[in-house]
């Protein structure tokens, strides 16, 4: 639907084309009758030039045919450019180029035809007035079309504009989401490891208490002390970063940190196997804080599920991969999970992910894991157990 200004416009159109044809014929100073219908056929032009918006080919069409009747009624000449231009433009505006092409050129070619017939000169009319109509009508119709093609454009522009505009919110709320979980998988690690060894290291204490052994139990107090401090700290500068607080970051926990994280455990009374071939001492920032939660997310599992008395952790590195692996001598997967994949293994799966690497967990039976994969041998017996294998790329991650 047009709107009012473009009303506006046809409305003035069709005026000026009125107007074109009253100068034209009061020029000539006809007959009272003569410029009467005269300026009726002016008002019929103005008319269609209302309608060419919304209907462009029959308003072009019916302006050739009120032209052509015009001149056959013999009223005073008005010339074929001037009442046709406005439709011209209107309908090459539209998108009509053609028809608005063969129509100028129909008129033209007709005008000729009968100026010549009624004896006109040859170069008065080739040379002079077709020259003019022919140039007048060339400018309308390109006028018409380079106007589309500037609000075809912008049109466009607008359109590339929204959508960069709702691509960059869709990238916002991605990022959004992706800090979201990667908060949801620090606050999951750490609390979950944490309470996991608090908890064991109180059923320490309590029995500790109870066979009236106080050195034990101020032990595994102090490791309880030791831990949840380490937890608060790793919450603080989490909240930190939320909060966009200035002011030095305490760094992630990395590969330095296993050593520490395998003694916490040991001392709630798990054996815990820790062997590292290799050269890790210059392992990429990034890899050495995945591999320390995936550690800790495979030991607090076993504190929660395996009722395990035995883990190994063994890491090697190559020249160009890190191999992990965490089996314990447990019940295999967890209780209601058969699959062994919990909110843990997934964030587990997620880090490892965004590395590049890959994780397999199962059961695992007499040193084999049940998804069919060799499992590494530990060094204990055992009949069942559960185990964490992740390979991590080291080539091409930024250290």
């Amino acid at each position: 639907m047009p709107d009012a200004l473009s009303t506006r416009a046809d409305a003035l159109l069709a005026a000026a084309t009125l107007g074109l044809v009253a100068v034209a014929v009061a020029a000539e100073r006809p007959a009272a009758g003569g410029a009467a219908l005269a300026v009726v056929f002016g008002a019929g032009l103005g008319g269609l030039v209302l309608c060419a918006r919304r209907w462009p080919v029959p308003a072009l069409l019916a302006t050739a045919v009120a032209i052509l009747l015009y001149y056959a009624l013999d009223l005073p000449p008005v010339g074929v450019a001037a009442p046709a231009a406005a439709v011209l433009y209107r309908a090459s505006e539209r998108g009509r180029v053609v028809p608005a092409a063969v129509v100028a050129g129909s008129l033209l070619a007709v005008s000729v035809v009968a100026r010549l017939a009624e004896g006109d000169d040859v170069g008065v009319v080739v040379g002079t007035q077709l020259g003019s109509e022919a140039a007048l009508l060339l400018a309308v119709i390109a006028l018409g079309d380079a106007v589309r093609n500037r609000r075809s454009l912008r049109a466009a522009l607008i359109r590339q504009a929204v959508a960069a505009d709702e691509e960059r919110h869709r990238e916002a709320a991605r990022q959004v989401e992706a800090e979201r979980l990667r908060i949801a998988r620090e606050v999951h690690d750490t609390l979950g490891h944490t309470m996991s060894v608090i908890t064991l290291q109180s059923a320490v204490a309590r029995e500790a208490l109870a066979d009236s052994d106080p050195a034990q139990a101020e032990s595994a107090l102090a490791a309880i002390r030791s831990v949840s401090g380490s937890a608060m700290a790793e919450l603080r500068a989490t909240l930190g970063t939320l909060r966009r607080e200035p002011g030095p970051r305490e760094p992630a926990p990395g590969f330095d940190r296993l050593p520490a994280l395998v003694d916490g455990v040991r001392q709630g009374g798990l054996a815990v196997d820790l062997r590292v071939d290799g050269q890790v001492d210059r392992l990429p920032a990034v890899v050495g804080s995945t591999v320390y939660r995936v550690v800790q997310e495979a030991l607090t599992n076993v504190l929660r599920h395996a009722e395990a008395t035995r883990v190994t952790v063994t890491v090697r590195a190559t020249a160009g991969r890190l191999a992990l692996e965490v089996v314990d001598d447990g019940r295999g997967s967890p209780a209601g999970r058969a699959d062994g994949r919990g909110q843990g293994l997934r964030g587990m799966a997620e880090r490892v992910a965004l590395l590049g690497g890959t994780v397999e967990t199962g059961t695992v039976r007499n040193g084999t894991a049940e998804t069919g994969t060799a499992g590494a041998e530990t060094g204990t017996s055992r009949s069942a157990g559960f185990r964490v294998a992740v390979s991590l790329p080291l080539a091409g991650v930024a250290a």
